[in-house]
């Protein structure tokens, strides 16, 4: 349960093993132990490698054949992820009857607005001189702006399920941005990248509205001091190399709706929490827990899913993948297999510790032409490479490997041949940060998962290069 050996713990104070500090319900254990010989309760401990836990305590004073206290009979139960489940459950009966509670409300409010708007139009027709227009436009703005809220508080309460209509993501992240340029402070700058011919998705406008609405929100809180919050959309066509190595993904049509922002980043062992119900990084009372989690359950019920990359200091991107609507696409033929770039009998070395990953992206460059030579750590990626040094004409460089990393190998690599063309690869990073790097002995950079189509372009770029 603590991680502790007993040849470790042999010698040791038992409380130095388990407690940061002598908390007040030890003191009271400890007290209760000597006048009453026994205690039962709750305390809160850490293991060997540091993470808290709660236990039950059951206490009971040994003593001798004379009567005289021997020792201490300690009985622990780890109840951490029960107590877990106790306060989940708490809050998530909570939070239904606040749904419940704020449906209620909004159905209200938008029974007192909805005569205010409408009388707005009559009042716009009939009072027309400058200065009654001027003052109902701003009325008129609020009362949008209210309305707007409403159907946030309504999205919350609806939950996850949700009527599916074609919708053209450019209307709803445009609507998304008119509300936040309205409500954000004016030291985030908001940019907005969304080119023409984009493909439609078959969704609930409202709940897609609060997944964005959601990560510009968390987008915002990440940057105090101010930053840029930009707003992306792409079409991205998922094929089978990409879902071998994203368990999530589906071949075919999606759109990727990408939120990113310039602010303090998520430290990499809270990254794999973020989407925990309930797991907030926000302070007491000022974050439920729940934004991250009810996002990406409605993207799951909208057969997508979130991409999330994070650097401390540089910021986070949140990439939302949904699937395009294949029947509306077909017929207006607009997916179209790209014409991948065959190689020409050129000799790659890919170096890559993920099996799957590895065999994949090996099939990928021998169908279309490409002689492979592959290692599954960096030392044998140096190795191989000083014996076949002459053919080789690039090297497909995974950046976290085993025995020796990216960085080492490449640098070993450049050693034996400065002209030697090298394409890092990696997961964790982007290109942007990775440029900053300012690594000279990198030509390329290709980021995880990619598909065949991005592969094949990278590698004929990099070996093109004179």
């Amino acid at each position: 349960m603590y991680g502790w050996t007993a040849d470790e713990a042999t010698g040791k104070n038992a409380d130095s093993l388990v407690y940061k500090e002598e908390l007040p319900t030890l003191i009271e254990a400890k007290k209760s132990i000597v006048e009453k010989g026994e205690w039962e309760g709750e305390l809160r401990q850490i293991t060997k490698n540091g993470r808290e836990i709660t236990v039950e305590g059951r206490w009971t004073l040994v003593r001798d054949n004379e009567g005289k206290p021997k020792s201490i009979l300690i009985i622990n139960t780890d109840v951490t992820e029960k107590k877990k489940l106790e306060s989940q459950l708490l809050r998530a009966q909570r939070m239904e009857s606040i749904g419940t509670l704020a449906g209620g409300i909004a159905h209200d409010l938008n029974n007192i607005l909805t005569p205010i708007m409408l009388l707005l139009q009559i009042l716009k027709q009939k009072f027309k001189d400058e200065q009654s227009q001027r003052l109902l436009t701003i009325l008129e703005r609020n009362s949008q702006r209210g309305a707007d809220l409403i159907k946030q508080v309504l999205s919350f309460a609806r939950g996850v399920e949700g009527e599916r209509n074609p919708l053209e993501v450019t209307n709803l992240v445009s609507e998304t941005e008119r509300t936040i340029k309205e409500v954000f402070p004016r030291n985030i700058e908001i940019r907005k990248d969304i080119p023409a011919a984009l493909w439609m998705i078959s969704g609930d406008a409202t709940q897609l509205h609060q997944v964005v609405m959601n990560l510009c929100v968390n987008a915002r809180d990440a940057m105090p001091d101010g930053g840029i919050l930009s707003i992306c959309i792409e079409n991205f066509l998922v094929d089978e190399s990409y879902v071998h190595m994203n368990s999530e993904a589906k071949a075919g049509p999606y759109i990727i709706i990408s939120v990113s922002d310039t602010g303090t980043g998520i430290p990499p062992k809270t990254v794999d929490r973020i989407f925990d119900p309930f797991f907030t990084t926000k302070e007491h009372g000022k974050g439920t827990g729940l934004g991250l989690s009810t996002a990406l359950a409605i993207v799951r019920s909208h057969g997508g899913f979130i991409d999330v990359h994070s650097a401390v200091g540089e910021g986070t991107t949140f990439k939302v993948y949904l699937p395009a609507v294949k029947t509306e696409l077909q017929k207006a033929g607009e997916v179209q297999q790209p014409d991948l770039l065959m190689g020409h009998g050129e000799s790659i070395l890919v170096a890559e510790d993920e099996a799957s990953i590895r065999e994949v992206t090996i099939a990928t460059l021998k169908k279309y032409g490409y002689k492979v030579h592959m290692a599954d750590d960096g030392a044998e990626a140096v190795a191989l490479y000083a014996q076949n040094k002459d053919s080789i004409k690039a090297v497909l460089m995974d950046m976290m490997m085993p025995v020796m990393d990216g960085h080492s190998s490449i640098q070993a690599i450049h050693r034996i041949n400065p002209d030697i063309k090298i394409i890092a690869v990696s997961g964790l990073i982007e290109k942007d940060e990775f440029a900053r790097t300012g690594d000279t002995h990198i030509h390329a950079f290709l980021q995880k998962p990619y598909t065949a189509e991005s592969l094949l372009k990278t590698i004929h770029e990099a070996i093109s290069v004179k």
